[in-house]
């Protein structure tokens, strides 16, 4: 499934961005986005709207009603239950150990 910002290359464009950059920003771009396959524009476009989404994804804050807060925390201060497939990860060494 596709991010809410990816756009099909038929659809039209129909908003600017203008931007000023350093020449060696603007280098750098152009060698990502040439070792991607891509534009400059939809490679600029592309990464800010991932970065765009990550950065409201981290929220840290939220609200909820009290009775909610109470269950979330009951839910947090819960031992966590067996995981046997979890407890095989964390025992067994890695392999360049």
């Amino acid at each position: 499934m596709q991010p809410p910002f990816a756009e099909s290359a038929n659809r039209n464009r129909d908003i600017t961005i203008n931007i000023r950059a350093q020449q060696a920003q603007r280098d750098l771009i152009d060698r990502a986005a040439e070792a991607l396959g891509k534009n400059r524009s939809d490679f600029m476009l592309e990464t800010a709207c991932r970065e765009a989404e990550t950065v409201l994804l981290d929220r840290r804050l939220f609200m909820l009603e009290e009775e909610k807060f109470h269950q979330f925390m009951e839910l947090l201060d819960a031992p966590p239950s067996g995981n046997e497939n979890l407890r095989k990860v964390l025992t067994t060494k890695a392999p360049w150990e």
